[in-house]
């Protein structure tokens, strides 16, 4: 196991461009002499390190391409990648306890149900094993720990983009006041409760607007069709003005039901939706006039900043313990900016 330097560290922020040249660490590093017994790697190299990767399983949209640019990132540079990747909350605190009991160079992880997780990864802690955290934050119970690392999406910030697109949408057609309905990601998550943080913000500075009801989605695109059904078939055109639907797989299905149910998408008088964690759909939509808007957290920018992350912390870079990624508004009026990275899934 690589050595771990694991003093606390001021959190960075990452903006979206790409950093140069640190996913070619391992192609540019050329073999150093070293003397008897010195048991340095050669840099960039992960060859003999072990990471267990306890991510979002491959049935969330977002964990599947998030899986297919992290895990290939690792193994080209040498790396054993154990696929430890679900979406069972249950499943996944067996799989990271499993994961400490085989002591790997590191453990990676994207928290199911944030609360849940709080004592394998003491256990992680407490065996040397240090611990990667992704997209949304360890629970407050553990999080300042200094073996608990992090790389995160600002949920914050997404939920009041999310909100901010909305309310501006609704304003757009000439009314001051609306009502908007919520399918969330998985509530047991603080990278939901995050969201929502940001999102509640935005509309208490805006008390003219109103949150009528949130519902669990859990990232799953078919049951938040469901769930914009029952919302939307309840409350009316006539009651509901505005959407969010936390991914863009989440949102595109409440579009799809307001058609269904004969409501107006977008336009003068239409549902304005809002979506997050833009995909190549989303942005279809948003040109075809219907999705009104999004933003960043896409799987492939994270997942490949999380790769860097790790290839720096077992080559003994000695990355800042949290890094939080800068994330953007994504709407008609900007989409040229944002369209080829929120392409990529």
């Amino acid at each position: 196991m690589s050595s771990i330097h694991s003093s606390r560290s001021m959190p960075r922020r990452w903006g979206s461009a790409v950093l140069a040249g640190a996913m070619s660490i391992g192609l540019l590093a050329a073999c150093s002499a070293t003397g008897p017994g010195d048991t340095a790697k050669t840099e960039g190299s992960l060859s003999g390190e072990t990471i267990a990767f306890v991510g979002y399983g491959d049935t969330s949209p977002w964990g599947a391409y998030f899986n297919s640019v992290y895990m290939p990132a690792l193994e080209a540079e040498g790396a054993t990648v154990l696929d430890l990747t679900t979406m069972d909350a249950g499943i996944q605190v067996q799989n990271f306890n499993q994961a400490v009991a085989q002591k790997p160079s590191v453990i990676v992880t994207l928290l199911v149900d944030t609360q849940a997780m709080v004592g394998p990864m003491r256990k992680a802690v407490e065996a040397g094993v240090p611990v990667i955290v992704v997209d949304g934050p360890a629970d407050p119970a553990i999080a300042d720990d200094p073996g608990i690392r992090s790389v995160l999406s600002d949920n914050v910030a997404l939920g009041e983009l999310a909100a901010t697109n909305i309310i501006e949408g609704i304003k757009a057609q000439g009314r001051d006041e609306g009502n908007v309905i919520v399918v969330a990601g998985t509530q047991a998550m603080l990278v939901t409760q995050d969201r929502m943080k940001g999102f509640n913000k935005v509309f208490d500075e805006n008390p003219s607007f109103t949150i009528l009801d949130v519902q669990d989605g859990n990232w799953d695109p078919t049951l938040s069709g469901t769930l914009a059904q029952q919302l939307l078939a309840k409350y009316g055109p006539d009651g509901v003005q505005g959407a969010y639907g936390m991914a863009d797989y989440m949102a595109l299905p409440i579009i799809n039901a307001a058609k269904q149910l004969g409501f107006a998408v977008g336009g003068e008088d239409g549902l304005i939706v809002s979506g997050g964690n833009c995909f190549k759909a989303g942005i279809e939509s948003i040109r075809a006039g219907e999705l009104y808007g999004t933003a960043t957290e896409d799987p492939g920018t994270i997942a490949q900043k999380t790769a860097e992350y790790t290839i720096e912390l077992l080559t003994g870079k000695e990355p800042p313990r949290v890094v939080t990624l800068t994330e953007d508004r994504v709407t008609a009026a900007n989409l040229d900016e944002f369209a080829d990275r929120c392409s990529k899934a």
